[in-house]
């Protein structure tokens, strides 16, 4: 099957009618390469290693087919386990898949759930506890809940584990090997990711048998509709140059409608929204440290483009996908390649063209050497704005005026307030020598031992005393 090929609908896949009743109502026409290859094979049964760039459809390639089997095999739900489980890296990529499954399988009659971390297990437990058609869930919280005896996982029918390779690079092998060995042996297994480095594909070959590996762009290329730019810029002189791009007093390709921003750190992350708020420019962090409804949050007002500036981490943004993000910042290049394609597909999604920025420092240099002859990505040079670096020292003709901060005055307490005299300070003790030993006074020579006697026999000596009988 070619990879392109605009005359191909989905009723030509063999999709049953409630699934393509479904596409319709949501406007669905043309499956997409990735879909056009992989759907027949997963509707026959067999296991498949998916390989396709973010923002390809990867979700419905395996979701539609595995609802049509799902719902001709016309099984019960089971207690305390599901028929299919889909496992993801992220908590956003998770609750993506579950609205798409909700979508995709609205007239199936098949129930889907979602569990993650940072919400409650109580919750997950009770939601979890008649079973479930479909569930869609993170490693670490699925575990959890069969530890505590609450799921199980000997009636699943197909597992899926989207962005394979992410999953890996994140640490959940030991989970992964586990969650295999507890579902049963004659499942059907779906690898889907964006990228499918060697030794990915050697742990594939342990979990599928004889999978069908379809593939609609060479591995770790980045999208042809995405326009990639580049300013070579100083560690230091980032910051100043993200304010001005995003504030529009330095141009730069494309019209802003919501710009992700990417950085390697989550502290990072924070300081960049920081300064843009210091510098009159809202925007929003997402990254593990946040709690959910604090990156539930900072998604919806992304989405709704309340605040359309995000700034987030590469684990946190897995889970994005809207279709009206313009550009992407690379404030920080990844270290790893592959990074560099899932980042600027957040880009170009639906159909839409988009543009992703990188920010190259002196010591970023072999990361960008790296991307380049990973992903064969061509990169625009744009030039730095005029007189640049007195903008970063703050002395710039296109520095952003700052307001004079005016003094407060000094407001005089009205009434008794004013007529109150100021209570006396206390002075304390002078160093080494005690609070009673004051020269004068009652309490003189009452800070040592015998100092009144002491001093009367000195007086009796030089005749000063009193005069006797």
């Amino acid at each position: 099957m070619t990879q392109s090929n605009d005359d191909l609908r989905f009723e030509d896949l063999g999709l049953s009618q409630p699934v393509l009743q479904a596409l319709d109502l949501k406007g669905y026409n043309n499956p997409t390469p990735i879909q056009a290859q992989a759907i027949p094979p997963v509707l026959e049964g067999r296991d498949l290693m998916g390989i396709a760039q973010t923002g390809t459809g990867k979700t419905a390639a395996f979701m539609l087919p595995s609802i049509d089997r799902l719902r001709e095999a016309d099984k019960q739900t089971p207690f305390k386990s599901c028929r299919m489980l889909v496992l993801a890296p992220t908590r956003e990529l998770a609750g993506q898949i579950a609205q798409n499954a909700k979508d995709y399988g609205a007239l199936a009659g098949l129930k889907v759930h979602s569990i993650v971390g940072g919400t409650s297990v109580n919750k997950d437990r009770n939601k979890l506890h008649r079973g479930t058609d479909i569930l869609v869930a993170t490693p670490g919280r699925l575990l959890d809940l069969i530890d505590q005896k609450a799921f199980t996982l000997d009636k699943v029918e197909v597992l899926v584990l989207d962005e394979a390779d992410q999953m890996l690079d994140l640490g959940f092998i030991h989970a992964l090997r586990r969650i295999s060995q507890l579902v049963p042996e004659d499942r059907q297994t779906l690898f889907f990711s964006a990228t499918m480095p060697k030794q990915i594909q050697e742990l594939v070959g342990k979990y599928c048998r004889n999978p069908v590996k379809v593939s609609v762009t060479p591995e770790s290329t980045t999208a042809e509709r995405i326009d990639q730019f580049l300013f070579m810029v100083q560690q230091d002189e980032k910051q100043t140059l993200l304010e001005m791009i995003l504030s529009e007093r330095h141009p730069v390709p494309g019209k802003f409608e919501r710009v992700l921003i990417f950085a390697r750190t989550k502290h990072g992350c924070d300081r960049i929204v920081k300064k843009l708020s210091q510098s009159g420019i809202p925007a929003n962090a997402i990254h593990g440290n946040k709690s959910q409804p604090q990156r539930e949050r900072a998604l919806g007002e992304f989405r709704s483009a309340k605040t359309p500036i995000l700034v987030a981490t590469d684990v946190a943004a897995r889970g994005i996908d809207i279709p009206g993000v313009s550009h992407v910042l690379n404030y920080e290049l990844p270290n790893v390649p592959e990074q560099y394609v899932h980042r600027i597909g957040r880009t170009a999604r639906a159909g839409r063209d988009g543009i992703a920025i990188a920010f190259c420092a002196e010591d970023e240099r072999d990361y960008l050497k790296d991307i380049r002859k990973k992903t064969d990505a061509e990169f625009e040079r744009l030039a730095l704005p005029d007189n640049f670096r007195a903008v970063v020292e703050g002395v710039g003709p296109t520095k952003r005026e700052q307001k004079p901060r005016l003094a407060r005055p000094k407001v005089r307490p009205a009434g008794d307030a004013a007529r109150k005299p100021k209570p006396k300070q206390k002075h304390t003790a002078r160093k080494g020598k005690p609070a009673g030993a004051g020269s004068g006074g009652a309490g003189a020579g009452a800070g040592r031992p015998g100092g009144n006697r002491n001093r009367s026999r000195n007086r009796r000596r030089s005749g000063g005393g009193a005069p006797r009988g």
